[in-house]
């Protein structure tokens, strides 16, 4: 369905007539001027991504559905990373003409799947039309009693350096889907060349033998074979809010937390400068998934590198207090890879072999990118 044959109320109220508010905050949801949220008791949390076609995304392999749904996941973890509960999500899409009304709605399918696994609800936000490409904008809000609030620059000495899950998987996710985006392009590019070579030679029978390939060539199915863990890691990211309870249901409360979007390195050297401190971390402890050991190794990579500067892994890095040491052991899923140290002591990662080398905050950055 065209979107203009519905215009952008009609789209809206596709979008958004099966929204039921779930939190008490929750007071107007889509449908005014502007939504209502009450918290009374609590101190309120606010962030916002923009997601942009060929800078965050690119739609070659990203499944519309699974973008929607890691649009609204990066932002729900930013609020976990503050120790925080997610409550409302505001969702501003621009859309160009290549999208038809069920591709949006794919989107907001995503968006939805997000919200209702962390019983987050859609309260507003605003449609438009691009001329540049697809972009997702998305504001999340969340609460948190003001003494449960972790923010970046509380880190002591001795504290001890934690983070969940495993390291550099959605990095190696990405380099396997530009791989295959570059298998894709060149059988299409080869494709073509031999066709322009068949029609300057005016050899018929070879141009109708490669019209009857096209749609071989054009129906490419990438290799993912034994990689299908780091492929959803980069496309459908989950945000940690399980690690979250599981500290709270331990009486664990971190002293400053990030969520890993650019790199262990780069959250590192945020929280080090915040907090006006040095860390030592340790090779042999930073998690590493087999399949990311693997991929590594095929791409004739670094893995310590992928790990520490690959990005988008969205697991929660933390620091906590030497007393938690015990705690934290129990805990499934939470590595302590290195402690906090003076300011002046630097920032060091420890190898395998006992050397010490100066971590370098190499993370992505898209506007260094750019440049």
């Amino acid at each position: 369905m065209e979107i203009n044959s519905i215009g952008e109320f009609g789209l809206i109220d596709r979008l958004t007539k099966n929204i039921e508010l779930k939190n008490k905050s929750s007071v107007m949801g889509v449908g005014d001027d502007c939504a209502v949220m009450h918290y009374p008791d609590k101190e309120v949390l606010v962030t916002s991504d923009m997601l942009m076609e060929g800078i965050h995304f690119d739609l070659v392999y990203t499944p519309l559905e699974q973008l929607g749904y890691k649009a609204a996941m990066v932002n729900i973890s930013d609020v976990f990373a503050m120790n925080g509960t997610p409550r409302q999500l505001i969702v501003s899409i621009a859309i160009d003409k290549r999208l038809q009304v069920e591709d949006v709605e794919a989107i907001y399918r995503g968006i939805q799947k997000a919200c209702d696994k962390w019983g987050v609800d859609i309260v507003g936000g605003d449609t438009t039309t691009s001329l540049t490409g697809l972009a997702i904008s998305v504001t999340c809000i969340g609460e948190a009693a003001k003494e449960d609030i972790v923010y970046r620059h509380g880190a002591n000495e001795t504290d001890l350096i934690c983070v969940s899950g495993d390291l550099g998987s959605a990095y190696m996710g990405l380099q396997i889907l530009e791989r295959e985006k570059s298998v894709y392009y060149q059988q299409i590019d080869d494709y073509n060349k031999k066709v322009r070579e068949a029609q300057k030679n005016n050899d018929v029978a070879k141009l109708n033998g490669l019209r009857a390939r096209r749609s071989m060539v054009e129906d490419f199915q990438p290799d993912f074979a034994g990689k299908e863990y780091l492929i959803d890691r980069q496309l459908k990211p989950e945000a940690r809010g399980d690690v979250i309870e599981a500290l709270r249901e331990n009486n664990i409360h971190p002293t400053a937390m990030m969520d890993i979007s650019d790199g262990l390195s780069s959250e590192l050297f945020h929280i080090c400068k915040h907090s006006h401190c040095g860390c030592r971390i340790y090779e042999k402890e930073i998690p590493i998934d087999y399949q990311t050991a693997s991929t590594c190794e095929e791409f004739n990579m670094n893995l310590t590198t992928a790990a520490l500067n690959g990005g988008e892994d969205y697991e929660l890095l933390f620091t906590v207090p030497i007393g938690d040491h015990e705690k934290l052991k129990a805990l499934e899923g939470i590595h302590q890879i290195g402690y906090i140290t003076k300011e002046e002591l630097g920032e060091y990662l420890v190898t395998r072999d006992g050397q010490e080398f100066e971590l370098k905050a190499q993370g992505w950055d898209h506007m260094k990118e750019e440049k």
